[in-house]
C-alpha cells in the first residue's frame, strides 16, 4: 500500500462496506501521525494484511462475509498480540456481554460514534499498544 513510517500510528480499516472503508481512510488521512496501512473487506483479508503491515490498531467491523470480525479477532491476536483491535459495529453492547469468551477486542464502539471520539479512541489504543509493557486490560464498552 503506502510507505511505512515508524513514527506514525499504523491503522488497518476492515469493513465490508466500501463507503465506510473509504470514509474512514479519508478521516484518518488528514490526521497528524496516523497512517492507514491498508483497507480490507473481510476478516480473511485483515489477517493477511496484519501479517504484512503489522498495524498498531485495527478498526474491525463485526458483520462481514467470508470471515466476520468475531472470528478474525482470535486469529489476529494469535499472530499479533500487541495489535489493538477496535470492534466497530452496529451490534449493541449486550451482544458483547453475551460473547465475552468468543472475541479478543481491546475496545468496542458503535458506528454512530462522533468522528472526533473515534480518532481519539484510535490514538488512545495505539499509544497503549505501543508504550505499555503490561498486558492489556480488555475494555468492553460502547
Amino acid at each position: 500500500m503506502l510507505s511505512h513510517d515508524s513514527s506514525k500510528l499504523r491503522v488497518l480499516v476492515v469493513d465490508d462496506h466500501e463507503l465506510t472503508r473509504l470514509s474512514l481512510q479519508l478521516v484518518f488521512s488528514v490526521q497528524e501521525n496516523i497512517h492507514v496501512v491498508g483497507l480490507a473487506s473481510n476478516g480473511q483479508e485483515a489477517i493477511e494484511m496484519v501479517q504484512i503491515y503489522r498495524p498498531d490498531v485495527i478498526i474491525l467491523d463485526l458483520q462481514m462475509p467470508i470471515m466476520d470480525g468475531w472470528s478474525a479477532s482470535n486469529y489476529i491476536k494469535a499472530i499479533s498480540p500487541n495489535t489493538q483491535i477496535l470492534a466497530y459495529s452496529s451490534v449493541d453492547e449486550s451482544s458483547f456481554q453475551n460473547n465475552k469468551t468468543q472475541h479478543h477486542f481491546d475496545k468496542v464502539c458503535t458506528k454512530d460514534i462522533p468522528t472526533k471520539e473515534l480518532i481519539a479512541l484510535v490514538r488512545q489504543l495505539g499509544n497503549r499498544g505501543r508504550y505499555s509493557s503490561f498486558p492489556e486490560e480488555r475494555l468492553h464498552s460502547a
